[in-house]
């Protein structure tokens, strides 16, 4: 799904409101919008008195919140960054520790609306995908890579049941012409594998959504910017990231339950075994937020979006662990 953009854009941030009791801002404070997309959450923070570093890889988002960094009256700074470079980004503008940082994981409503991009098989457009300005889009994946990693690119990041008889087809279709619109994927999915009864989506949403992972290096860029607000972060400061399907939700969930140690045995140490970290994070219980009934009814796009928190501790960071980075990787396989 997506994160959405401000009101008098026709969206609405979603769980604004839990994301701002989640991060207690503070006037005089320094916050990173990590995901600035249409500048929800960055206004909400200047309207509570705080400072805002506010970071987004789609130069058109930067773009279009120049205004609003104009009128903030040097209060909120822009760059055009991946997330997961955010702690590196704040130094450079010179901030050493933050208090609080927020991450709106996904596709923007912006992006989605904007038929160009080629996020949607609601409009015929160039199979792109691209946040950025650069790296590969999506129709050279499916011209490039084999049938096998076509397969698990569907499967892993999709969640697509289908992902090998999409994958087949779409190898030997390329024979005669490789892919370059949605509309082209879009229609060679739904006939071969065509929605089941009753489902309510599109049959291509699942496909769309790996490749757009895929392309954006979407999970990997979560760990990477989890790890960077750990670095950033001081003493008492808060991460809050909001996701919007399961395999984002799982990464930020693993990712707190580890830096908090919870789950963690106790047990005495062996002689000369070293000591376990420090946790990073203290994670209050009741989580994950979820959207009211209300926010759902009014901002469909809200209804899979889930929020977790953490405070920071004075703990050192800690190296990510590699099963988290695991989630985040199509599993290893001869030749890839």
């Amino acid at each position: 799904m997506s994160r959405a953009a401000p009101a008098e854009l026709g969206h609405v941030p979603v769980l604004l409101h839990e994301a701002m009791a989640a991060l207690e801002p503070r006037a005089g404070g320094v916050y990173v919008d990590a995901t600035f997309g249409a500048g929800g959450y960055a206004r909400a923070l200047l309207d509570r008195g705080a400072t805002v570093i506010a970071i987004d890889r789609d130069p058109s988002a930067v773009r279009a919140g120049a205004a609003l960094a104009a009128s903030s009256g040097g209060r909120l700074r822009l760059a055009e960054a991946r997330f997961g470079e955010l702690d590196a980004v704040a130094r450079r503008l010179g901030v050493e520790a933050a208090d609080g940082v927020v991450l709106d994981i996904g596709v923007s409503s912006m992006q989605l609306d904007e038929a160009a991009r080629g996020f949607s098989f609601r409009f015929d457009a160039p199979l792109d995908m691209r946040m950025g300005s650069s790296g590969r889009s999506a129709a050279d994946i499916l011209r490039d890579e084999d049938e096998a990693t076509i397969a698990d690119i569907l499967f892993y990041f999709g969640e697509e049941r289908a992902a090998r008889r999409i994958a087949r087809a779409i190898v030997a279709d390329r024979e005669a012409k490789p892919f370059t619109s949605t509309l082209e994927l879009a229609g060679l999915i739904a006939r071969v594998a065509p929605a089941r009864r009753g489902e309510m989506t599109h049959p291509g949403t699942r496909a769309f959504q790996a490749l757009r992972i895929a392309v954006n290096d979407e999970l990997g860029e979560l760990v990477r910017g989890l790890a960077a607000a750990e670095r950033l972060l001081k003493p008492g400061g808060r991460l809050a990231a909001v996701t919007f399907h399961s395999l984002e939700d799982r990464i930020v969930k693993q990712f707190f339950m580890s830096r908090s140690g919870r789950g963690r045995a106790a047990s005495r140490r062996l002689p000369g075994e070293p000591a376990q970290a420090q946790p990073t994070f203290e994670a209050p219980r009741g989580q994950p937020i979820e959207p009211s009934e209300a926010e759902a009814l009014a901002n469909p796009r809200s209804r899979s979006a889930k929020l977790r928190f953490g405070l920071r501790t004075g703990a050192p960071p800690q190296r990510m662990d590699e099963t988290i980075e695991a989630l985040a990787r199509l599993p290893a396989r001869r030749g890839r």
